[in-house]
């Protein structure tokens, strides 16, 4: 097998789990039965042992003796069925037509036929195909060997956790491996369809002894099809987005919902875990949990565009963690979808990694860190929904009002900060910025509902937290606001400071940052060809090796604060106006052929990090937003 480019995919789920199909028809990542669980198929990041579930076409000549044709072309194509997340994988040959549909069924009752089930409807819509599959899980990211058991309905594959049914009508018969069957492996098969014809797949969990499951035949995987599509439609009903750019926010939003994990309102950073921010680098991480630092932009994303229940299943999330506050009162920066705390990092060592970028990680080191920015996430993220969604109880400003303390107590310290730095804590300016809002959103949420609030306390700290921002984190050689005090490296993350209302989006100060931030690298800015470093990695040592991308979120931060700084009366307003729209729609280009983004953007316009990633596509969100309301409705 060869490795399909990251952005080569698309990805199906179920608000439980999710998928990653890439452009050859292959599934190349799915954990079961969540998006944390350990993986079945890893193929993106061991293609030999990592496992896959491929489906495509049989290049075979129209000649008789039916010997391969290296010279048949086929052309792939994949595209969303408008306003969902069904997926179709489209191969165009001169012999024919056919296509994959991939979803995973929604809306269901765990009663009902295909739930918890991921389908693929292959289908030919002209002339006639011969279609391959093969079918080889790794269970537990290929660490526990499995039971190949055939059966004249289908496939079960059974592990010491895990057992997976594949139910289908088309004949299996198990991979060969040095010329012999083994009962370990995988399955495979050979079918053909003609124009109008279809074969169903069902992979679905399943007891060691119930076999694989039924079949489902092709109307009613037709009729699963049609119940999921109008799922999808009926929750894409409720965007109150009609602005420009609709159809890459709506999928923005699509993609942000398949993050969700429905039992307890969490959203996952991204469902994948370890693609690398640097080819043959380290820079590998476990994605697949929730941050408190989502919070604010994650609430401000669905509350914007009409999606209060989301909003509201990821606050109720939030009550949750506050309410498990550390001994020392502080909390995580990160829990486990079900709100785990311990998130232990290990290393797959007979991983290869994606195009060789080890070390393979699974869980995140960082969870123990100390990141003082979280707080002032959260407490913003509770404020917007106050004010946007629904009044808050008093129980949780209880719990919030602790939290606000332990800020004045210990916004001093110094820490990782929001980029979880593995080369020792400092003074950083983004850290002290949301310690400011956390304290200054406590206050306004006290003032509001008439909450008792140790006010006087609060806004000494306040204050002084915003002279001390202002004295220590501006540098008067630079004309701009630093990473850490005492640094001269620029951070993309003080592009936030208009945004949380600290300083006015035309206060000279931020212009000023702007400015040196938007100047290209070699310049000492952080700007290349209208995309955004988060830092500079030869400036800044964050106790890795090795380079990365442009960070997409950070793009559309400095979009948002050029839109902001634009909203006035004298030409340079204007002038920033114009370059936030142009930024943004140069932006929208770099995105997959589906609209999804990965965390970052190589130099050769290429994804990097894990795919998608929930913040880019938040941050997309919030950009188009206020552009779209800035140029006129």
């Amino acid at each position: 097998m060869a490795y399909l480019p990251i952005e080569d995919h698309g990805i199906i789920g179920n608000m439980y789990t999710t998928a990653l199909v890439g452009l050859n028809g292959a599934i190349d990542w799915f954990c079961f039965p969540h998006h944390d669980s350990p993986s079945v198929f890893g193929a993106i990041l061991d293609d030999e042992k990592g496992g896959q579930f491929q489906i495509a076409p049989i290049q075979m000549a129209a000649a008789s003796d039916g010997l391969f044709n290296p010279y048949l072309k086929i052309t792939y194509k994949q595209l969303y069925w408008p306003g969902t997340n069904v997926l179709i994988t489209r191969f165009l040959t001169p012999e024919g037509v056919g296509e994959i549909i991939d979803f995973m069924p929604v809306g269901l009752k765990d009663t009902d036929i295909g739930y918890h089930s991921l389908i693929r409807q292959v289908r030919v819509v002209r002339g006639e195909m011969q279609f391959h599959l093969s079918c080889q899980p790794a269970f537990n990211y290929g660490r526990d060997r499995h039971h190949t058991d055939i059966t004249p309905k289908g496939v079960c594959f059974q592990s010491p956790q895990l057992s997976l049914g594949l139910a289908t009508e088309i004949p299996l018969t198990a991979c060969r491996i040095n010329g012999k069957s083994d009962s370990n492996s995988g399955v495979e098969g050979k079918f053909s369809l003609k124009e109008d014809e279809s074969a169903v797949f069902v992979l679905q969990g399943v007891s060691g002894s119930a076999g694989c499951g039924l079949p489902i035949a092709p109307g009613e995987a037709t009729r699963l099809f049609e119940h999921t599509v109008n799922y999808w439609r009926r929750w894409l009903n409720q965007c109150t987005y009609q602005g420009r750019w609709r159809e890459m926010v709506e999928r923005s939003a699509l993609a942000l919902k398949l993050m969700t994990f429905e039992p307890t309102g969490a959203i996952v950073a991204s469902p994948t875990c370890s693609l690398p921010e640097d080819l043959g680098g380290e820079r590998n991480w476990d994605y697949r949990y929730t941050w408190i630092r989502d919070a604010a932009f994650t609430l401000y994303g669905l509350l914007r565009i009409g999606f209060t229940e989301e909003a509201a299943g990821f606050m109720d999330w939030i009550e949750q963690r506050c309410k498990e506050p550390n001994p020392d009162g502080s909390l995580q920066i990160m829990y486990g979808i079900d709100g785990r705390h311990d998130l232990t990092e290990e290393t797959l060592d007979h991983w290869s990694g994606y195009l060789n970028s080890k070390p393979v990680h699974i869980g995140n080191g960082a969870y123990d860190q100390l990141q003082l920015d979280i707080y002032g996430e959260l407490l913003d993220s509770v404020y917007l929904y106050n004010k946007h969604g629904s009044p808050i109880s008093y129980d949780l400003w209880v719990s919030l009002r602790k939290l606000v303390n332990w800020v004045c107590d210990n916004w001093q310290k110094t820490d990782e900060g929001i980029w979880e730095v593995r080369s020792g804590q400092q003074k950083f300016v983004y850290s002290r910025l949301m310690c400011w809002v956390a304290v200054d959103r406590g206050l306004r949420l006290a003032e509001k509902r008439s909450f008792p609030a140790d006010r006087e306390r609060w806004l000494a700290i306040r204050d002084e937290i915003y002279e001390e921002i202002m004295t220590e984190g501006w540098s008067e050689e630079r004309q701009a606001f630093m990473q850490y005090y005492g640094s001269d490296a620029l951070d993309a993350s003080n592009l936030i400071m208009p945004l949380v209302l600290f300083l006015s989006p035309n206060d000279p100060r931020i212009l000023k940052t702007l400015d040196a931030i938007g100047r290209s690298p070699h310049a000492g800015g952080l700007v290349s060809n209208n995309l955004v470093y988060r830092y500079n990695t030869a400036e800044t040592d964050d106790g890795l090796s090795g380079e990365e991308g442009t960070f997409n979120m950070c793009t559309f931060w400095l979009v948002e604060a050029l839109t902001r700084a634009g909203q006035g009366n004298t030409p340079d307003s204007a002038a920033r106006l114009d370059q936030a729209r142009l930024m943004f729609e140069g932006m929208l280009g770099y995105a997959n052929h589906l609209g999804l983004y990965a965390e970052e953007t190589g130099s050769s316009g290429e994804a990097l990090g894990n795919f998608p990633q929930a913040f880019t596509h938040l941050a997309l969100i919030s950009a188009a937003w206020n552009l779209n309301k800035a140029l006129g409705e």
